[in-house]
């Protein structure tokens, strides 16, 4: 069955505007970066992903994000944010939104998609070490594919699809800001604007999600209505703050 645009019934279903924010750079996104320059097996990494930090960099985008709501007109403002439970987005929120007087909320379902054994492990190490997962991978596709004891892109799907449904019942009309992960987001943007396998995949390469950008859908007509995407406005605004993202060769 082909993809539909998400839309609610009607006009008073919905939130207004929903935000989606990728955290700031961790410590394990320069660990990736260094790894796969040095074309290693593994990150030099010991942090379990839930509670790997933001670095010295991603925490000045964090700042440039708060700096930048500050600016913004009152009704422009989050009404409500959800955080993934991943320790760097959390912190993103919490040091973005310092000074304002909203909780963060926590929902596991906008976490980080899980790479199960895989986990810390670059694809180097996988073709090296598991060519029988990597010719898998290259079979299945990487929209299908889940690593063992991980998720594959459909899985974080089911994840988003829950979430979304719940927040425009719960918050009809309010400006919900998710501070979330890189393959959360691009889940998002399959069921909101109804993309396709192909469609998808080819938008890690070609908009890349960069550290605590912005991809923004509105409501128009009933329907969310994507009016930016993967914007770096907040950090390029920033005299200490420099747009980060992953190397354009990296595989996940």
């Amino acid at each position: 069955m082909d993809q539909q645009p998400l839309a609610a019934e009607d006009e008073a279903r919905g939130v207004a505007e929903l935000v989606l924010v990728r955290h700031g750079e961790s410590v394990g996104n320069v660990a990736d970066r260094a790894a796969i320059a040095a074309k290693a097996h593994r990150l030099d990494l010991e942090a379990r992903d839930a509670d790997v930090v933001l670095s010295d960099e991603g925490e000045k985008q964090a700042d440039a994000l708060g700096e930048h709501l500050a600016q913004l007109p009152e009704d422009q403002r989050p009404t409500i944010v959800v955080s993934s439970p991943y320790q760097r987005a959390r912190s993103t929120a919490e040091r973005a939104l310092a000074g304002f007087e909203l909780d963060v909320l926590v929902d596991e379902r906008i976490r980080e998609r899980e790479l199960g054994i895989f986990d810390g492990i670059t694809w180097y190490g996988i073709e090296a070490d598991h060519p029988e997962e990597s010719a898998r991978r290259a079979r299945v596709g990487k929209f299908y594919y889940r690593p063992p004891g991980g998720e594959s892109w459909a899985d974080v799907i089911l994840r988003v699809r829950s979430i979304l449904l719940e927040l425009q019942e719960r918050f009809a009309g309010e400006r919900v800001w998710l501070f979330s992960h890189e393959a959360v987001i691009l889940a998002f943007r399959y069921v909101v604007e109804g993309l396709d396998e192909q469609r998808v995949v080819a938008l890690q390469k070609q908009e890349p999600v960069a550290n605590c950008s912005m991809t923004v859908y509105r409501r128009v007509d009933g329907a969310l209505q994507l009016v930016r995407s993967a914007d770096t406005e907040a950090v390029e605004e920033s005299d200490e703050a420099q747009v980060t993202h992953e190397p354009a060769h990296a595989q996940d």
